[in-house]
């Protein structure tokens, strides 16, 4: 008689074993921060800090590089009129959500650090955000839900300081049109419930040393 039920018991217990060990992947993966997008008007230094964090925390996270840099620097042209703006978002766009979902598929086990996120079209966009929802086929809670915190890097510009010396060749927003872009994401993103803003400073430094402390915090509760 045991020996003929010791076989339904042991498949019981692997069965209730592999039941619990999902509930504990499960609860484990809510609690994980696994995607950070890293955001703020032009002339922030969220590329620089994104790589300056890299390197200080290591292979716990890796960065999703930005979008826009990446096409422009392949020869994406650049117009000013309506339709080719509303080509470039949403090029723009899916990239970004592509780029994210390969970083993810590379390394499942480390956190996503994303040089901007998908709702910085949104500002580009020469229509209404609702204009750019609906043409790409998502919403703001939807693009909010993809990232478990955000990070918001305020603009030099805020201070009156040139955006143009930033580093970056494919800058080409003034003082004010940046300042004005770097309000409009944050109006944006600071809809999210797991959002730190990080103010500008004279020394970036600080503003670096501040990125890596809050993701650390993060990443490490």
């Amino acid at each position: 008689m045991l020996q003929a039920i010791r076989p339904i018991l042991k498949n019981a217990m692997l069965r209730l074993a592999s039941l619990w060990r999902q509930r504990y992947e499960s609860g484990m993966s809510k609690n994980k921060i696994h995607r950070i997008a890293l955001t703020g008007g032009p002339g922030a230094g969220k590329t620089t800090a994104a790589d300056l964090v890299r390197r200080e925390i290591g292979e716990k996270i890796i960065v999703v590089p930005e979008a826009a840099t990446m096409i422009f620097a392949g020869g994406f042209p650049r117009s000013n009129d309506v339709e080719s703006k509303k080509a470039t978002q949403e090029t723009i766009y899916h990239i970004q959500k592509n780029l994210e979902m390969v970083q993810a598929k590379r390394f499942p086990n480390r956190t996503l650090l994303c040089d901007r996120g998908t709702l910085d079209s949104t500002i580009y966009w020469p229509h209404t955000i609702d204009d750019f929802m609906k043409t790409v086929g998502t919403s703001i809670e939807k693009e909010l839900q993809r990232y478990d915190a955000v990070i918001f890097f305020e603009s030099a510009a805020v201070r009156k300081q040139s955006v143009i010396e930033d580093g970056n060749p494919y800058r080409n927003e003034t003082i004010e049109e940046a300042a004005k872009l770097d309000a409009d994401l944050k109006a944006i993103w600071s809809q999210h419930p797991n959002f730190h803003f990080i103010p500008n400073d004279q020394s970036f430094l600080k503003k670096v040393t501040a990125a890596i402390h809050c993701i650390l915090d993060m990443i490490d509760s």
